[in-house]
């Protein structure tokens, strides 16, 4: 007998997006997500899916459903900034494991949008934790430091994920992209040197592009996904360690200047931040970075966040090699301890409206999409979380969450299990039969 884990209607959620809501949400101690703190309060509107005003004063306009707060804390839905939900279900199963693709012949052409399943287990689980948005990165296949095309989804529970398909590029340096170019750095650096080179020959005669298919290093495809890289139109997130290798990446820019570069992982970002702010080149840095665990990373610590902030570096949070395909939710914990290391001395922390920032506007910005997601400006998504306290605080949960207005189921496969057995004893089946 098959064991039903869906209600009908959460079936019949999967199949299409709801509608959006119009709805007012008042008494709140609201935080537009900007960088600045709560304000006691507050009220945002949602109309069609957008908000449409946030802050004191706001009057609620009529017929729309208000819902009142309570004092509890009301921000925009955390935006995820490097993750790789939706994309792997369980690592050493290959079958369910899209991050690579270890024997195609392309790299920068690969594309997550197929592979993203919405109803993929850890979506639902972060989903009520208060995470509306996620970058969506696949990993590097051998033979190339070009990992392919990411995406921006959404954790609503229907069968259309993907928000924005191909909202960049990803590649490997450091490290990891030696490796995969060959063996060392200089290799890492000549691949992507060659690689945009051939994008812009490509560009100016499209059908003159010799591809030699699996011996190429760049096929036709791969150099056209690369156009819009190239042009200044698609991010180049890269992931960088090392300061030395940071400074390399940045000289790249100058070589390519419409290049729109992200740094992912930045451990070592600290020691070269006054040059990355120069550089005008955003961050999605790992926030509790506090050991080396590699030769790229010896410079460690967890102030890094704050250094590179307190020298104009735009900084979100990601978590790129940390459980990535599953705990986004941790971003809260992260934000969290960087408020708490502004009060050790000695410690780079930041401010509670910064440090919130940095899992909501901040890495929408450094993807370009600051205009749509990460805040409660007008015009923004309607991705809305009320909370039952202090969201940075460890113990808070998700009272209720919008994802563009429409409000959303608080269970997921863990919940429905813990109803389940909550009562152990048996009915007139077992319990493992029962919906």
């Amino acid at each position: 007998m098959r064991k039903l884990l869906l209600s009908t209607a959460g079936a019949l959620a999967l199949a299409s997006p709801a509608a959006a809501q119009d709805v007012a949400i008042t008494n709140a101690r609201l935080v537009v997500g900007d960088g600045a703190g709560p304000v006691e309060g507050g009220t945002v509107v949602v109309r069609g899916g957008r908000v449409v005003a946030a802050g004191t004063g706001v009057a609620v306009p009529a017929g729309v459903r208000v819902i009142d707060a309570g004092g509890r804390y009301v921000t925009p839905g955390i935006f995820a900034g490097f993750t790789r939900l939706g994309i792997v279900e369980v690592d050493g199963v290959s079958e369910t494991n899209d991050t690579s693709a270890r024997n195609s012949p392309f790299n920068a052409a690969l594309d997550v949008t197929p592979a993203v399943n919405p109803r993929s287990s850890p979506l639902a689980i972060n989903r009520i934790e208060g995470v509306t948005r996620a970058v969506v990165a696949p990993d590097n296949s051998s033979g190339s430091i070009f990992a392919g095309q990411g995406a921006v989804i959404d954790l609503a529970p229907d069968m259309d994920a993907v928000t924005r398909p191909r909202a960049f590029q990803f590649i490997e340096f450091g490290e990891t992209g030696a490796r995969s170019a060959g063996g060392s750095r200089p290799a890492a650096y000549a691949m992507l040197r060659n690689a945009l080179f051939e994008v812009r020959d490509y560009i100016r005669n499209p059908a003159g592009f010799a591809d030699r298919g699996k011996d190429a290093l760049l096929t036709r495809a791969d150099a056209e996904a690369l156009v819009p890289v190239v042009q200044g139109r698609v991010p180049l997130l890269a992931h960088v360690e090392r300061g030395s290798d940071i400074l390399g990446i940045l000289q790249l820019k100058r070589e390519v200047p419409g290049l729109k570069l992200v740094l992912v992982g930045a451990t070592e970002g600290w020691t070269v931040a006054r040059e990355i702010a120069a550089a005008g080149v955003p961050v999605i840095a790992s926030a509790l970075a506090d050991l080396p665990l590699s030769f790229e990373s010896l410079a460690a610590t967890q102030s890094n966040i704050g250094r590179m902030k307190a020298a104009g570096v735009i900084v979100g949070i990601g978590t790129i090699n940390e459980d990535d395909a599953r705990q986004a939710r941790w971003e809260k914990q992260y934000a969290g301890n960087l408020v708490a290391l502004g009060r050790i001395p000695g410690a780079s922390g930041l401010s509670w409206g910064e440090a919130f920032a940095t899992i909501t506007s901040r890495p929408a910005e450094a993807l370009g999409m600051g205009g749509e997601f990460g805040s409660l400006r007008p015009g923004r998504r309607g991705d809305v979380v009320i909370w039952d306290g202090d969201p940075l605080e460890i113990g808070t949960s998700a009272v209720s969450v919008f994802i563009d207005g429409v409000e959303q189921p608080m269970t997921s496969r863990q919940t429905r299990l813990r109803e389940r057995y909550w009562d152990p004893k048996e009915g007139a089946l077992p319990k493992a039969y029962q919906h």
